[in-house]
């Protein structure tokens, strides 16, 4: 790739990553491109050289990183092992999202309702995907040997909102190391998942 357009890719990338972080803290809403502009220091005008519009950027950050979700998640289909080794591997992958990508995953995660049609339906339906993948995993650790309806689906919600509950980590005073957060969840959830009174059929 030509040095000018190597530089034209490394700012536009910067650019994202600057309103990723605004997004985060400010919300979609109330984050212009003058804000943005101001943050990376440049003439909002100039903006335009790199990005069409905010939107642009909004739909860049949510699919870009639904798309590595998603692309995890059909990896497990290729690997010869239990579901409680998917389990933990989708957990892993969730939690070092929120600790090392916290910007891009909470833009994903709670900022995705002010995408334009037809990018807010693309999502919704990946996002549709993703959750029934998921909660088929789990269901296929249970087969036929718990009573409790809909129990993968609770196991699937609780696992996606302890790892949104990350987003204190990032704000407390108190900083736990990532990989210690990552170990403690990780054994946490699947400590519950395990439980032969919950789960009777995983732990084989």
């Amino acid at each position: 790739m030509p040095l000018a357009k190597r530089k034209k890719s490394a700012k536009k990338e910067l650019i994202i990553k600057k309103a990723s972080a605004m997004f985060r803290e400010k919300g979609y809403p109330a984050t212009s491109m003058r804000d943005l502009a101001e943050e990376i220091g440049l003439e909002a005008a100039s903006l335009y050289n790199h990005i069409q519009s905010k939107s642009e950027m909004l739909q860049e950050i949510i699919f870009r990183t639904a798309d590595e979700c998603l692309q995890h998640l059909e990896s497990l289909d290729e690997e010869d092992t239990n579901c409680v080794a998917k389990i933990e591997s989708l957990i892993r992958f969730h939690v070092r999202m929120m600790l090392n990508r916290f910007d891009d995953y909470y833009v994903m995660t709670n900022e995705w309702i002010h995408l334009k049609e037809p990018h807010l339906s693309h999502f919704t339906g990946k996002r549709r995907y993703y959750v029934q993948k998921m909660e088929s995993i789990i269901e296929a650790g249970l087969g036929n040997k718990t009573t409790n309806p809909g129990m993968s689906y609770t196991a699937m919600l609780t696992i996606l909102a302890a790892v949104r509950g990350l987003e204190f980590w990032h704000r407390s005073a108190k900083k736990i190391a990532p990989g210690t957060m990552e170990d403690n969840m990780v054994a946490l959830l699947i400590s519950g998942l395990t439980d032969d009174k919950v789960f009777p059929s995983l732990k084989k």
